[in-house]
């Protein structure tokens, strides 16, 4: 967009598209519920979009910018050309933080980056760390797994204080093995040689920068949960962010993990400091990279999908306990404004908070909703402004994804990439279902959390279930009959208004309703290995590994000429 030039005329363009987008969608709102006077139930609605425009309408801005930038090649490939790794470069070590983890992928993943590393040349630049906050018990077990390889190195604290950020404080203050940048991973993090010295690269070309990360993406799975999730994740991250970076620069976000830092600055200035009540800020990162910027440090993502794994939470359960964990973090955020932070820094702690405030307006409008149709049920249904509503409404929320999605579509190159073009339309298809169900169900779990964070009940961090494992239907029932019953009730007041206003809720209520099945179906290891025969939702480098695309949906031809 080259007619845009500077920081602030592009923060102003994107704060006016966001503001647009979301002025259009209460334009078609006011069509859809205007009709016949204002009620409670229609104001309980205009309330529930209010909460949720802001979000919407960044989500437009972002994606707009971002796939327009990659489609005119003014952001970088999804597939850059490999770090150049060369010439004199600083001592840089691999910290890896765990606690009460399994110890041999974490050790399997370390061998396997210092081989890559040692492979390229740049071998003798890297120290590997693995640094525990686990249990006394596993001190032995987990020293003896990293002590196989004699390059990766194991110190234990007595105590976990500070959770994972005081961990990696206390290995800075501890000196971090005398290596000037730390490359941070988590314990289910995987990247190639070849990300982390682009990495490595960033650093060394620009001595301002305190932390530099690339766009992580899930690694292939085979539960359905994680598989159908990262597929869709993927698609969205890539224009966001290319997007976001666009108008934030070298002010961007810190997601903890993947990342590079450098050691001295962010040892002196991104030490967190205590929330009122004296407890532990939760979620770190965006705080650090806060601290960090307000000192002059640069944060940059790059807007690079290769060589950067993790491994998404493999159940609904555990999805959603993810969430809450990181909501309790962000919504402390709302203690921390009065820091001396940069005015992007700032809109970094409010963006992280946006991200989970939008659930309970979702609720707010789904119950107006249901409340005006079944109050309304003599009235005429507005088919048409609702339809139009209904559609624009969720192009909107998923804006990133959608436009990323065309963007695959329409490129051969990419299509191959995804084992053709009816593999990769199946795997669309497949995860807008997915995320249609999830959607709803999330919505309330988070609006439970939201709820327990807020009173005092929702700041625990337990370790992550990282195991594939089905879900019985019994634990789903237990976890998923408020969904449930909340579905019902909704779907029954639809239908009061009649078999269109009923069809029309489906892809809104429907998730709650079927709540139950959902977990456990996306739980099931036969119907992962159902998708995974037919290579429904497969990344790339799934369709690489394999070698040849599966026979069910056919190869992408070559293109003619």
């Amino acid at each position: 967009m080259p007619i845009v030039t500077g920081m602030p005329s592009r923060r102003l363009f994107t704060a006016l598209l966001a503001l647009i987008a979301a002025c259009l969608l209460a334009l078609l709102l006011g069509q859809a519920i205007g009709p016949g006077g204002w009620t409670v139930a229609k104001t309980m609605m205009a309330v529930g979009f209010a909460g949720q425009a802001p979000w919407i309408g960044l989500g437009v801005a972002n994606g707009t910018i971002g796939i327009v930038r990659l489609l005119s090649a003014r952001a970088p490939s999804p597939r850059p050309p490999p770090a150049r790794g060369g010439g004199e470069g600083s001592a840089i070590a691999i910290a890896v933080a765990v606690r009460n983890e399994a110890m041999p992928g974490i050790v399997a993943g370390l061998r396997r980056l210092l081989d890559g590393l040692a492979a390229a040349g740049q071998g003798e630049r890297f120290a590997a760390f693995v640094l525990s906050d686990s249990d006394a018990a596993r001190e032995a077990a987990e020293a003896a797994a990293c002590a196989a390889d004699p390059r990766i190195r194991y110190r234990r604290r007595a105590s976990n204080e500070g959770f994972k950020a005081g961990n990696l404080m206390d290995f800075l203050d501890a000196g971090a093995g005398g290596c000037d940048c730390v490359l941070v991973l988590d314990a289910d993090s995987e990247m190639t040689a070849a990300a982390v010295l682009r990495l490595a690269d960033a650093m060394r070309d620009d001595p301002r920068l305190g932390i530099v990360q690339h766009l992580t993406v899930g690694l292939p799975a085979a539960s359905p949960f994680p598989r159908l999730f990262q597929f869709g994740m993927r698609a969205g991250m890539r224009s966001w962010a290319a997007g976001q970076d666009w108008w934030q620069g070298d002010e961007g976000p810190f997601w903890g993990h993947n990342a590079m830092l450098r050691a001295a600055p962010f040892r002196d200035h991104a030490r967190l400091p205590a929330l009122p009540d004296g407890s532990t800020i939760l979620s770190h990162d965006q705080v650090e990279a806060a601290l960090l910027r307000a000192a002059g440090w640069g944060v940059r993502v790059l807007v690079e999908e290769d060589g950067s794994y993790e491994a998404n939470p493999t159940t609904l359960p555990e999805f959603l306990r993810r969430d809450a964990r990181w909501l309790a973090g962000n919504l402390q955020y709302r203690h921390l404004f009065g820091l001396p932070l940069r005015p992007m820094g700032r809109w970094q702690l409010l963006q992280a908070i946006l991200l989970f405030t939008g659930p309970p307006f979702a609720l707010l409008f789904l119950a107006g909703a249901a409340w005006a149709a079944a109050a309304d049920a003599a009235s005429p249904f507005p088919a048409g402004a609702v339809l139009a509503l209904s559609i624009a409404w969720p192009a909107a929320l998923f804006a990133p994804k959608l436009l990323s999605y065309a963007a695959l579509l329409l490129s051969a190159p990419e299509r191959r990439r995804y084992g053709g073009g009816a593999r990769l339309a199946a795997g669309i298809l497949a995860e807008t279902v997915f995320t249609l169900l999830l959607e709803p169900l999330a919505a309330v779990s988070k609006t439970g959390a939201l709820w327990r964070a807020l009173t005092g009940r929702g700041a625990d961090w337990p370790t992550q279930d990282r195991t594939a494992r089905g879900v019985p239907w019994a634990e789903a029932a237990r976890a998923f009959w408020p969904h449930t019953m909340i579905g019902v009730a909704a779907l029954l007041a639809f239908a009061q208004a009649g078999t269109t206003a009923l069809v029309w809720s489906l892809p809104f209520v429907g998730g709650l309703a079927a709540a139950i099945p959902f977990c456990v179906a996306t739980a099931s290891p036969r119907f992962g290995a159902w998708l995974a025969r037919r290579g429904v939702a497969a990344v790339p480098e799934e369709i690489a590994a394999r070698g040849a695309a599966p026979a069910v949906l056919g190869p992408e031809p070559e293109p003619a000429g």
